[in-house]
């Protein structure tokens, strides 16, 4: 079984109609790692496609990402002298199908930020892939994120933001990853 883990329930919703199972992990890293990690021992998928809506710095509204990392923002610190996890990688295989499914999505790094504007060193930045990937790494199930985007990070007035745009891509996108996935 397949697991659609999303922020929230609108985003959730995406998934219906197909043969997985959705959540709606909340809003933010913590509540993300929180919510994964329960429903990760209470249901035990066979891979998690994290899924949501983004900001980037300069890709287009609509653009399509996949995360080739989800790198922790709010804890990456390069003069850090006691070890942390920061980055994580997704799983290879659910990558590569994606990456075939979707050949025009942009593959980078996701930064994982508790407020908009965190995501440091990142094109994208999102609220909650890492604590997903995370969470899914130490439950030993394979996962990918995909990312829709919905504005620019610098753009600060919500009211501007493509969200319906970006969660009609996100749709889309998510179809063609799951009939992937089903080959």
């Amino acid at each position: 079984m397949i697991l659609v883990v999303a922020a929230t329930k609108l985003e959730a919703a995406l998934a219906d109609g197909h043969p997985v199972e959705a959540v709606a992990c909340g809003i933010g890293p913590v509540e993300a790692a929180l919510a994964t990690s329960a429903v990760l021992a209470e249901r035990r998928p066979d891979a998690v496609v994290h899924i949501g809506i983004a900001g980037a710095q300069s890709l287009p509204n609509g653009s399509v990402a996949l995360g080739s990392e989800a790198v922790y923002c709010d804890i990456h610190d390069p003069k850090a002298r006691i070890p942390r996890v920061e980055r994580v990688a997704p799983d290879a295989g659910l990558l590569a199908a994606a990456r075939r499914a979707l050949p025009e999505a942009h593959v980078l790094p996701i930064g994982t930020t508790a407020h908009v504007g965190g995501g440091v060193g990142c094109e994208v930045e999102a609220m909650e892939g890492f604590a997903v990937l995370r969470a899914a790494g130490l439950a030993g199930v394979p996962a990918v994120e995909l990312r829709a985007i919905s504005n620019a990070v610098a753009d600060r007035d919500r009211s501007t933001w493509s969200i319906d745009d970006a969660l009609a891509a996100l749709g889309d996108a998510l179809g063609a990853v799951l009939a992937e996935l089903d080959a």
